[in-house]
Formats: structure tokens, C-alpha cells, sequence
């Protein structure tokens, strides 16, 4: 079958070759210091991240580590995300790095002038429809993953409660990790955000273990859109071994398809494919936990018409796997 034809036959549109469609963009936004040695700690963090968009090919932007200008940070982070809200296959990252507040009410990200709140921020993305991950690595972070929390979305905290307040360690690992080999758990050659966040996770804790103290940070992912997160100790290796008590999906699945720094494999593969890919491996995710529903024919047979719709990807590239 030729390239067009197969297209049709699988259902999805051939991909386009804008610089749009093919670019990942990560905003890194650096708040108020607080503490004069906190702000070397951020710009470092930062520059790790900016060394990981370039190994990946990746549209980078900081936002408050220059002198600033006529412009709030607040303001500049509204105008960076509208800019970007264009319709995309190419995921959007956004990582807040600094300190931030929690009254018991209202959860702020503490930026150089008016502050960042979450109820702000998610009517910021409210219209992106293309993929999105936000990285709170801030103390008090919590009650932004509830907040921000959506179908297709992926959010991670540094911390479990908007009362864990003191200052996290979370996001100094996250960068070191995100683009790291030995963060790779499951060798196939790339870094996905969820096994960045599982060895950060693991990191953290760590941390506390050593220097004999009670950790005051506990970090969590969400990306099904329930708003509840799920802890790294949830998981083995990278998949989810527990369950909630109200039999609610746990996450992971989709974190594990975001990649910064992607492998030979992924690199030849154009982004809408990437997208129709990782649809068709949700759903046989999604399947496999839900095999005790089927009988052993009706799983195989569900199961054997999704791999073929994957493999017609994999011929498209001409990549194999």
C-alpha cells in the first residue's frame, strides 16, 4: 500500500510540516528567590533544563531570570502561553521552579511582582488543546495538580498538601533527571517524564533517609484527569502496582509517552504519527486492565486489532520496533 493509502486505511491524516507541529516547547518559569542562595540553585536547575531542549531539538524559554522589563513575569507567562496555544501535535511543557504559598484557600506561585495563582493559571490553558505538561517543582504545589488537573493533561507536584510549605528538593532532581540515561528504567533508549518523576521521587526520599530527617516533600503525577495524583512508591518499576481505594485508574501511562530527548526511533517518526501511536497504546493499556471484562477470545481479538493498527505506524516510518 502506498503511504496515503495506508494513512487513510488506519483513519488519521498524513502530517504536515510545520515547525509548529514538529517542535516541542518547554517554559521554564524562575519565581522570586526569596534567599539570595536560592537563586543560583534555580538558574542551575534551569540551565539543566535548557541543555535537555537542546539535546532534544526542543523550543526553549525562560521566564524571570533576566532583569525584566516593562512587563510582569505574571504577564509575560499569560502572553508566552497564548502565543503557543496554536493547534499542535507537539507537546507543550511548562515547569515552575521558586518558592510557593498556600493560605489554606488559594494556591500562589511566587513570581518578581503580582504573583501566579492557580485558579489563573488554568484559565490560561483553558483554551490549548495540544498536549500539555505543568511541573510544579514549588513547595505548596499541591492544590495546583487538583486544580490544573484534566483529560489529556499531564501535572506533577513537588508536594502531597498545599501545607507542605518548606522548600522542596524535588525540582533540582526532576532536572538532573529528565533527559539522564540512568533515568531511562525501562531501556528503550529515552527519558519519559514519568520515569524522570519516579527517579526524582526516589531521589527526594534519598535525600531524607541520609540526612536522618522526617522528608517534608512528597511529589505526585497526574495524567488521567481525576484530580487525585498518584505517589512514586504506587509504582513498580514504571507501572502502577496499587490500586485506590475507590478503584480509581491510576496514572502513569500517559506521562510515560512524553520524551524530551527522544530516541533514533522516535525522532524518525513525524509528530502526528507519534500522537496516533500513543492513542492506540493507551487503549491496549487501558485494555489489559480491564481484561477480566472479556472473555480469553474477545481480549486477544481486540487486543491483536490494535497492535496491527500500531504496526501499520511502524511500517509508515519505516522504523520497525
Amino acid at each position: 500500500m502506498t503511504l496515503l493509502i495506508v494513512a487513510q486505511a488506519v483513519g488519521w491524516a498524513m502530517p504536515t510540516s510545520s515547525a509548529a507541529d514538529h517542535n516541542q516547547t518547554v517554559i521554564v518559569v524562575v519565581g522570586a528567590a526569596g534567599a539570595p542562595e536560592y537563586a543560583p540553585q534555580f538558574a542551575r536547575w534551569t540551565g539543566l533544563w535548557e541543555q535537555a531542549c537542546s539535546q532534544g531539538d526542543a523550543q526553549f524559554l525562560a521566564i524571570g531570570l533576566d532583569k525584566g522589563g516593562t512587563s510582569s513575569d505574571r504577564e509575560r507567562i499569560q502572553g508566552a502561553l497564548a502565543e503557543r496555544s496554536q493547534r499542535s501535535a507537539a507537546p507543550l511543557w511548562l515547569v515552575l521552579i521558586g518558592h510557593g504559598t498556600f493560605d489554606g484557600k488559594t494556591a500562589r506561585f511566587n513570581l518578581r511582582g503580582p504573583d501566579l495563582s492557580a485558579g489563573d493559571l488554568a484559565e490560561w490553558l483553558r483554551p490549548i488543546t495540544r498536549p500539555v505538561a505543568i511541573i510544579n517543582t514549588t513547595s505548596a504545589s499541591a492544590p495546583f495538580l487538583k486544580e490544573l488537573s484534566a483529560p489529556g493533561r499531564i501535572v506533577i507536584s513537588a508536594t502531597k498538601s498545599g501545607f507542605e510549605h518548606n522548600y522542596a528538593r524535588f525540582g533540582q532532581y526532576l532536572a538532573e533527571a529528565i533527559a539522564h540515561p540512568q533515568a531511562d528504567l525501562d531501556k528503550d533508549g529515552q527519558t519519559s517524564l514519568l520515569e524522570a518523576y519516579l527517579t526524582a521521587s526516589h531521589a527526594v526520599g534519598a535525600f531524607y533517609t541520609a540526612a536522618g530527617r522526617l522528608a517534608i516533600e512528597h511529589a505526585l503525577l497526574d495524567d488521567n484527569g481525576d484530580g487525585l495524583g498518584t505517589p512514586a512508591e504506587w509504582f513498580r518499576g514504571i507501572r502502577p502496582a496499587q490500586k485506590a481505594r475507590d478503584d480509581t485508574t491510576l496514572d502513569g501511562y500517559r506521562a510515560h509517552q512524553f520524551h524530551l530527548v527522544h530516541s533514533p526511533t522516535e525522532k524518525a517518526m513525524a509528530p502526528q504519527l507519534r500522537a496516533k501511536r500513543d492513542q492506540l497504546e493507551l487503549r491496549i493499556m487501558e485494555l489489559r486492565d480491564t481484561k477480566a471484562q472479556f472473555s480469553e477470545t474477545e481480549y486477544f481479538s481486540k487486543l491483536e486489532s490494535l497492535l496491527r493498527e500500531i504496526a501499520q505506524i511502524y511500517e509508515l516510518t519505516g522504523t520497525g520496533r
